[in-house]
């Protein structure tokens, strides 16, 4: 060995030391961690899985949706908080949308118009517009008001774009009528697809909406995508929708609610949360 040339020397310490992180880091401790996972904490190791009449339904850590083949709620269950994980809920696309408070104004889709797939043109909504939607179909699933600050009566975000000579409600496209008649002195007309208001200056317009009735966290996807909890008070709004489909008292569904209620983490961070399977598993075994 120490008639071997300096640099062979260093490529088989090299060589050794490889070796042995492989070892240890590719083989021992793995194995040793799933060992130790699987002895103490078998049914989370294992993805925290639920079963139904000896199926697998989900997971207790891992959202989904309680919709029908078309999408739309299914009124019986509680729904969970909206997804940008893929087409929604996609374990393969966990995600976020990456949009921020200032994403504000929709690219209208232009009539005829194809995108470069070749498909009909259908627009990109802002993250003000995602909300303000949603916000408008939780009220009105939930037989209450989906108002909330910089939306409009039709579920957009309310903002202008203002020129010297008019202003432009940005996200109504023509011929609806706009949000507001006039804005400080100008009269407002609505968005013509395709036309380019960047020179305009944007104007978000608050409106006299008080207090939203829908909670953020229905109209707010996680970061994930993946959430499987909704707040408790997102599941009490729910709660009279589900007594009345499934013909149950209102005080039962409730104590169901708090039954599946997890408290704050350590005693102090975070919120109280419901989860939304173990929830409408315990609904369908009443």
């Amino acid at each position: 060995m120490d008639r071997m040339p300096s640099w062979v020397r260093q490529h088989v310490a090299a060589l050794r030391a490889l070796l042995v992180l492989t070892v240890v880091t590719g083989i021992i401790y793995p194995l040793l961690t799933t060992g130790v996972a699987q002895a103490l904490f078998n049914n989370k190791a294992n993805g925290s899985l639920i079963e139904k009449d000896g199926k697998t339904v989900g997971s207790a850590i891992i959202g989904q949706s309680f919709g029908d083949a078309d999408g739309n709620p299914v009124k019986k269950y509680f729904q969970s908080r909206p997804s940008a994980a893929g087409d929604g809920y996609d374990l393969t696309s966990t995600a976020a949308s990456n949009l921020g408070p200032e994403d504000v104004l929709d690219t209208l889709p232009v009539p005829g118009a194809k995108d470069e797939e070749g498909n009909p043109d259908e627009g990109k909504q802002s993250l003000l517009t995602q909300v303000c939607a949603r916000s408008k179909a939780v009220g009105e699933l939930e037989g209450v008001s989906g108002a909330r600050p910089f939306c409009t009566a039709d579920g957009v975000g309310a903002v202008l774009k203002v020129f010297p000579d008019r202003a432009v409600s940005a996200n109504q496209a023509c011929p609806a009528a706009p949000f507001v008649a006039t804005y400080q002195g100008l009269k407002v007309e609505c968005a013509k697809p395709g036309e380019d208001y960047a020179t305009g200056r944007t104007v978000p317009v608050r409106g006299n909406a008080g207090t939203p009735a829908v909670p953020a966290d229905a109209v707010t996807a996680s970061a994930s995508g993946l959430d499987p909890h909704i707040s408790v008070a997102y599941a009490d709004l729910q709660a009279p929708r589900v007594a009345k489909e499934r013909g149950l008292a209102l005080d039962k569904v409730k104590t169901l609610i708090g039954e599946h209620t997890t408290g704050r983490a350590l005693g102090f961070m975070g919120e109280p949360a419901v989860n939304v399977l173990e929830l409408n598993l315990a609904l369908d075994g009443k």
